[in-house]
């Protein structure tokens, strides 16, 4: 939501919770507030009945434990993490995300590794086997990473099983296309992109794996995860006047649209 608004200012905080609202989402994925923004969060949170679940950034097993507390005492539903860094790698990284997985356990909080760039997670390969290695792992799939860190812009015959084995641990999707050279593009006004296909069909598989493992309790978030500049496209990218090419808002619509698709074709596939 950040430098999001109706074209003369941004929208202000309570006016991003109501446009969230007013459009159907029931969520939201965000960081743990400051001391002194967190009455407000609060507020406005309970005012528009929303989830709350956040982001963090561990390297070690002790950076997590406070993030643990405050999210308990902050009342979130969920915590994803992006696990520092991709030079943490084999045996090193397997110790880190195990360690990080018991201690949410043990604390009771829902607690998801997402597939990103950059972090533990960085290469399709390494995470495959991180998901071998560790029965508890559970992740936040983000595809994008991978599709445009491996330039598929051909044929996806090869990463198909290995993209199927990261699915089967989903516990999180976030939602944003890869055109195998940009990581976020615009998919149309009616995600009539050629990677939507292809995206749409693993979130199904997804949600699908999701729902056949499902206990009562157990939570599914689907973000609709379109970043600001610089992962949003614009038209200069070294001056202050620089504007995106792409309605953001606009596509976070069509993407919730196509999410709420692919959870109803999920469901009709497990239940039939």
């Amino acid at each position: 939501m950040n430098g999001l608004g109706n074209g003369q200012r941004e929208w202000t905080m309570e006016e991003k919770f109501e446009k969230i609202a007013e459009a159907g989402f029931t969520g939201i994925l965000g960081a743990l507030p400051q001391p002194h923004e967190a009455a407000q969060w609060r507020k406005l949170l309970d005012q528009y009945n929303l989830s709350f679940g956040i982001t963090s950034f561990p390297y070690k097993r002790e950076d997590l434990i406070p993030i643990l507390k405050h999210a308990k005492d902050f009342g979130v539903q969920y915590i994803n993490s992006q696990v520092m860094d991709s030079f943490v790698i084999d045996e090193e990284a397997v110790t880190l995300l195990k360690e990080l997985t018991e201690e949410a356990a043990a604390q009771g909080v829902p607690y998801f590794v997402e597939t990103h760039r950059g972090r533990v997670t960085q290469d399709l390969l390494r995470t495959v086997e991180y998901v071998k290695a560790i029965p508890d792992l559970r992740l936040t799939i983000d595809l994008s990473h991978y599709v445009v860190a491996g330039e598929m812009v051909g044929s996806l015959e090869k990463v198909e099983p290995l993209f199927d084995s990261l699915l089967r641990r989903t516990s999180s999707i976030h939602a944003r296309v890869s055109n195998g050279e940009q990581v976020q593009v615009d998919i149309g006004p009616n995600g009539e992109h050629p990677m939507v296909p292809s995206f749409m069909r693993w979130w199904i598989q997804g949600i699908t794996y999701w729902l056949q493992q499902a206990k009562t309790s157990d939570i599914l978030p689907f973000v609709i995860e379109l970043g600001p500049p610089s992962y949003s496209i614009t038209t200069n990218n070294f001056h202050s006047n620089k504007q995106e090419i792409s309605d953001r808002w606009q596509q976070a619509l069509v993407l919730k649209s196509i999410a709420e698709k692919a959870w109803h074709q999920a469901q009709a596939q497990s239940f039939n």
